[in-house]
């Protein structure tokens, strides 16, 4: 990811603004001084450019949680800062090239609130979750002007060569979005999508609970399924293809076909090398025989009007609250410039756990920079949140 090594930190007066980049205010870790945290925004995308030490120089890159899509804003943001703050740069791997003309345009780069405020309805949805080098994804884009596609991705360089390409072969049936795919799946309504697309997802053989696939994953795919709608799984791991059948097995009732090294129009490029290694390619497609009940509303993620107690979130910092499915850890403490206070949280199921920030005045507390997306997990932490700040 870009990043850039300085010789010194220096700060702004905040706020600040450089060129078209905005910085709001600088927070500062209680437990280690050395790590800051720069709120920043450009076109739009509020996130945090972070400062820490890396042995006798400084390094300036973007926060992990709240870094946006595109890998240009970022690159931007980081130049910006050092250039406004004189900061000396010793290394850096970021340039100050013009944005790719093919990049410029990314409207069909979603944000995870797009589809939790509006989810695109009166045509037949399809979603590909890991859509790596988009090969399937766009050839099937092509292949059904009619239906829209929805790609999940989070590899950075792969979002941007998709945009690229649909920029180029002018597709307007595609929309991506980098986020969890089993936390945005929770999102869409029951039965509007016509087949969930899962090709060659990461084994995690040694950390099955990230796995995709997931007795949850299966049913909430089930839901948002129409009727005659599929489910499709790809692998080539032995190891993958065995705990998936034995998670489908867990359904009451279930339509499944099996497939070993069926042939398909279209191949990745990682497909291609197995096969000419003889590797085996497993398929299993569910297909769903129900109609779901809608999604029910699961509320909101308001904080009462009130004063916080200052003095209790030192006591919170670095605690683990665990409750039935689910947990709150208070991973960082962080002061700002303007005397207020910023949690890095991890919250949510524990299969699943979203990470974000939580801003907090005399009297205000908010997400920062957005709210959690409105999971039944989320929902339940943030309920418990609530109660240990004011309890």
């Amino acid at each position: 990811m870009p990043h850039i090594h300085i010789k010194s930190f220096k700060t702004l007066a905040f706020p600040a603004r450089y060129d078209d980049i905005e910085f709001a205010f600088m927070a500062t870790n209680l437990d280690h001084n050395d790590e800051h945290l720069i709120a920043t925004k450009a076109q739009g995308k509020d996130f945090f450019l972070l400062v820490k030490d890396v042995k006798e120089k400084k390094l300036l890159k973007s926060d992990k949680i709240s870094r946006p899509s595109s890998t240009y804003l970022v690159k931007k943001a980081l130049l910006a800062y050092a250039d406004a703050s004189g900061c000396k740069k010793l290394e850096s791997n970021v340039n100050d090239d013009e944005q790719n003309i093919h990049l410029v345009k990314n409207s069909a780069l979603k944000t995870i609130h797009y589809f939790a405020e509006c989810f695109p309805t009166g045509k037949e949805v399809r979603i590909e979750v890991g859509f790596g080098s988009g090969r399937h994804l766009l050839h099937q884009a092509k292949k059904n002007p009619d239906i829209l596609f929805i790609g999940i991705e989070i590899h950075r360089p792969s979002i941007d060569q998709m945009i690229k390409q649909i920029n180029i072969q002018k597709l307007d049936n595609v929309m991506l979005l980098d986020y969890d795919a089993r936390l945005f799946l929770e999102l869409v309504p029951s039965n509007t999508v016509g087949r969930i697309y899962v090709h060659f997802p990461v084994p995690w053989d040694k950390k099955p609970h990230r796995r995709v696939i997931s007795e949850t994953f299966i049913k909430e795919s089930i839901r948002v399924l129409m009727p005659d709608g599929r489910l499709e799984l790809r692998t080539d791991s032995d190891n993958y293809y065995d705990y998936a059948f034995q998670t489908f097995n867990t359904l009451n009732y279930m339509h499944i076909e099996i497939f070993k090294n069926r042939d398909i129009s279209v191949k990745s490029k990682y497909e291609e090398r197995w096969r000419r290694q003889e590797k085996n390619i497993y398929d299993i497609i569910l297909h769903n025989k129900e109609k779901s009940p809608e999604l029910e509303d699961p509320g909101s993620f308001d904080f009462p009007a009130e004063k916080y107690d200052m003095a209790k979130l030192k006591e919170l910092n670095g605690t683990t609250h665990r409750f039935k499915g689910g947990f709150i850890h208070f991973e960082r403490l962080y002061k700002t410039n303007d005397d207020r206070y910023l949690f890095r949280l991890s919250m949510g199921a524990f299969e699943r756990p979203e990470h974000l920030y939580l801003l907090i005045g005399k009297d205000e507390l908010n997400y920062f920079p957005s709210a959690p997306i409105r999971s039944k997990g989320n929902l339940k932490a943030h309920k418990i949140l609530r109660g240990l700040l004011h309890g």
